[in-house]
């Protein structure tokens, strides 16, 4: 073979090799109408990935629950024991001969005629309603108010409602007990935040109500009413009062609360106030 030929082959040969290194051209894919533009797919499964919005969903809720949980555990009525611990304590402060046995006992929040709530353990006994105001921080039974059952002759329960023009609001239902209907409240018990001479009491939820099963029971308004209904029925027949009308009325209304501004209200049910939290420290 002659150094020519030899030279030609050598040419060709390095042109087929350039040739074979060239990338194929890509051939266009149809679009589906059914696929999602916004998904990507593996070349090897073909399935989408998730939407992000989902993920986003779920992590806030996650946060938003542990959120929570942090604010219920400054409670210091979740404390392990401290909730037995203050049954116990204002079981022995009940007087027997005045108030009878004990019927059912209650953890809910106590709302005042400035808008401004109250934690309180209720206590139902045969004779009495004991509103009780106890400190789960030092574990002390702080004031009591006793209300005989057979005086109690009224029962309101429902949303809560303001003037027309207040600038307050409250959500969530409450129940309202009256023990002397014929008494109304003085114009200067109206205007004093301290005032106690209010012939009724508002209570509502307590805002752990939805830790547990234990507490749902104890927050419970709708049997704390049907209970206190109850008894006041049985302490009517049992001991009836001259010169009042025996029986207890029960009545589905809205609950009016009059308080129009009340800003100290607002700031004192926003950071809870009136309840045993535990507040972290405060210093330098």
């Amino acid at each position: 073979m002659s150094e020519t030929e030899e030279l030609f082959k050598a040419v060709q040969l390095d042109q087929n090799a350039a040739e074979s290194t060239k990338p194929e051209p890509e051939i266009p894919q149809p679009y589906l109408s059914g696929a999602d533009p916004a998904s990507t797919q593996t070349p090897e499964t073909g399935e989408g990935t998730p939407a992000p919005a989902s993920t986003e969903a779920a992590q806030g809720g996650r946060w938003t629950s542990a959120v929570e949980q942090f604010k219920l555990k400054r409670f210091f009525v979740l404390r392990p024991g401290t909730l037995d611990h203050a049954i116990e304590d204002i079981k022995a402060v009940v007087n027997p001969k005045d108030d009878g046995a004990v019927e059912s006992i209650w953890l809910m929040a106590e709302i005042d005629h400035w808008n401004n709530e109250k934690e309180r353990l209720v206590l139902i006994t045969e004779n009495s309603l004991l509103i009780c105001k106890y400190d789960f921080i030092m574990l002390n039974c702080e004031q009591i108010q006793r209300v005989p059952l057979n005086f109690v002759d009224r029962i309101t329960h429902g949303a809560f409602s303001f003037p027309p023009r207040s600038l307050l609001k409250r959500e969530g239902e409450g129940v309202r007990v009256f023990w002397d209907r014929l008494r109304e409240p003085s114009f200067t018990s109206r205007w004093n935040p301290l005032a106690v001479d209010y012939p009724y009491t508002t209570l509502t939820y307590h805002p752990v109500r939805n830790v547990n099963d234990k507490l749902a029971r104890m927050c419970e308004i709708h049997t704390f009413r049907e209970q206190l209904t109850a008894a006041a029925q049985k302490a009517h027949a049992r001991n009836p009062v001259p010169g009042k009308a025996n029986g207890v009325l029960v009545l589905n209304q809205p609950i009016l609360i009059e308080a129009y501004v009340g800003l100290m209200s607002v700031i004192g049910n926003q950071n809870k106030l009136g309840y045993c939290l535990a507040r972290g420290n405060i210093g330098f």
